[in-house]
Formats: C-alpha cells, structure tokens, sequence
C-alpha cells in the first residue's frame, strides 16, 4: 500500500514554505501478485512441441567391402542435376512459377557406346499431380516400390491412431533400411550451374521416397561424355561457362 506522510523536523518555518510530503509504496503485495500470476500462467499454458522435418538419413548398415564401391545395375541410378538459365539469372516456369530444374539421369552402369536410345534422359521435380507422382519422383517411387508400399500401410495405420507417432517413425525408418527389400542407390550429381534449390529438391524427392541409400558427388568425366552426346542428338546446351554467380562475385 501506498502511504504519504508529512515530514515535520520541528523548528520555525517560514512563512508561505511549502510542504514537504513523503512517499512510501510498499511492494510486498505487488510481489505476491506477480507470483500468483507466474503459477496460474505456468499451469494454464500448453507447451507447444516443435515441429521439425524428418528426413530418411543415408543408412550406416554394414557393406561388405568387395561390394562398397559398386551397386547392383537394377538398383543404381544416377541423377546429373542442371539449372536453366536467363542471362544469370534462374530461367522461371511461366505456369507454375518455379525455376526450371532438370536432371538428366541414367540407370545401372553409364552406356558410353551409345547402343541404347535411353542412355540418358530428362526429367525435372514436377511433384505430384492428381495426387500421382510425375517426373522424377514418379522414377525413384518406382525404383523403390516395395518399401513404399510398406510405408503407405505405416502412415495409414498412423492415420488411423492404430500406432503413435513415435511408433510410426520408428516402423519408417527401419523399413527404409530393410535389406531384404529391393531398394535403390541414387547418385545425386550437382552440375556447375546448379543452385542450392536444385540440390535441396534432389535430397527432399529422397526424404520423400524413403530413399536411404544416397550419395552426392561432383559429374564425372563420363558424365561429361553422355551430355555432350545428349546434346548433338537432341541440338541443346547443357554444358556452358559457369552463369551461377558464386559468392566471390
């Protein structure tokens, strides 16, 4: 509480001197309210948990050393990433808005005879439409076909409350890892001109696929060889001086 007292120290005063008054505030209670409503606050709040992006890590489970540089033909496939350019800038999708990215992508080993039409070819991140998956994704959800269809059975159950969360991401992860299922081993390879944004969506189509078993490396001189062919055969510029701007410019 509040209290104003009047200060007198005796004596004369002068004549038309003003008084003096003294002001004490007593904080006491204003320290047992703010108490009270730090417990009422605390005991009324909901704690929010945090939301965070789960994302299929590459798998640690052990290979055999003859079989640690090389993967079956059926299972492997390589994806060489590019990014459209105007000027230096990155070329836009006039429908959807979207840089135009694409990957030039070949499966098992890179056929530098060129006995095949389909020694490499083109697709770009088009996603899901009428709630099937095109481009890209559609070719790493077929590669990986038994372990998605695990996956969809996992996230129905979820769905369904039939398991928890964390019973669900634990099923996930594990079925993503599971050798007895025919999975396969994506070689992600970043060109020159590609962009942060590239490289993101490559990474994010295996998260979504439930791809464990990836790998990013830089183009290879085979590589170079099947998109200087591509480009003869189908008259487009793939390989060109470096357009990206890089940090030092």
């Amino acid at each position: 509480m509040a209290q104003i007292e009047q200060s007198d120290k005796g004596g004369k005063k002068k004549k038309g001197a003003q008084k003096k008054m003294s002001i004490h505030v007593d904080f006491t209670p204003m320290v047992d309210m703010n108490m009270l409503l730090i417990t009422f606050f605390m005991l009324c709040t909901t704690m929010i948990k945090s939301q965070t992006l789960q994302i299929v890590l590459p798998t640690n489970e052990e290979v055999k050393k003859e079989n640690q540089n090389q993967a079956k033909a059926s299972e492997a496939i390589t994806m060489i990433l590019d990014t459209e350019y105007n000027g230096d800038k990155p070329a836009v999708d006039a429908e959807t808005g979207k840089t135009v990215h694409n990957i030039y992508y070949y499966e098992g080993v890179a056929d530098t005879t060129f006995s095949t039409s389909k020694y490499l070819t083109k697709e770009q991140f088009i996603g899901n439409q009428n709630r099937q998956p095109q481009g890209i994704r559609k070719i790493l959800r077929g590669k990986n076909e038994a372990v998605m269809a695990e996956y969809e059975k996992l996230k129905t159950q979820w769905k369904n409350k039939e398991i928890t969360k964390e019973e669900f991401e634990k099923a996930a992860k594990k079925n993503a890892a599971d050798s007895n299922k025919v999975r396969p081993v994506v070689v992600i390879k970043p060109g020159p001109n590609t962009t942060y944004e590239g490289l993101i969506n490559a990474v994010d189509e295996m998260n979504i696929n439930q791809i464990s078993r990836y790998s990013i490396e830089l183009p290879t001189h085979t590589d170079t060889v099947l998109l200087r062919h591509y480009e003869q055969e189908h008259n487009q510029t793939i390989i060109r001086p470096l357009v990206r701007k890089t940090s030092n410019q």
